[in-house]
């Protein structure tokens, strides 16, 4: 599965920004997709993520309220809508396909799991 991500940028904190995730592939609309991300000097984190038909989602305690996970499999693309961004949102935000652990609550990436590149989310104070 290849996938692309878009929608990064600069905001101030209190507004909005949306991510995107192309994905393309056989069966990318058959996988459970999510979302990561890095910021400077810190591991890699889990965020949100949505199962395949879209009925399930999950998110990360500091997003739950202000983010929603959703998908469009006609257009293969999942979705992140970002509310009320906080500086301490300022990441790199990753899409990522096939992820493993969801009955610990926190889904993880695995072997299988493919990546997008990233796209840079910059929330200002």
């Amino acid at each position: 599965v290849q996938l692309q991500a878009s929608g990064g940028g600069l905001v101030q904190a209190g507004g909005s920004l949306s991510l995107s995730c192309a994905a393309s592939g056989l069966t990318s609309s058959r996988l459970d997709m999510g979302w990561f991300r890095q910021a400077p000097g810190k591991e890699r984190e889990f965020v949100a993520a949505v199962s395949w038909r879209g009925g399930n989602t999950w998110y990360a305690d500091s997003v739950k309220g202000r983010f929603t996970i959703s998908r469009d499999n006609a257009k293969n693309t999942v979705y992140l809508q970002m509310n009320s961004l906080l500086p301490e949102d300022t990441a790199v935000y990753y899409c990522a396909a096939d992820l493993t652990g969801y009955l610990t609550g926190t889904p993880r990436p695995y072997e299988n799991t493919d990546w997008g590149q990233g796209t840079l989310v910059t929330v200002s104070s």
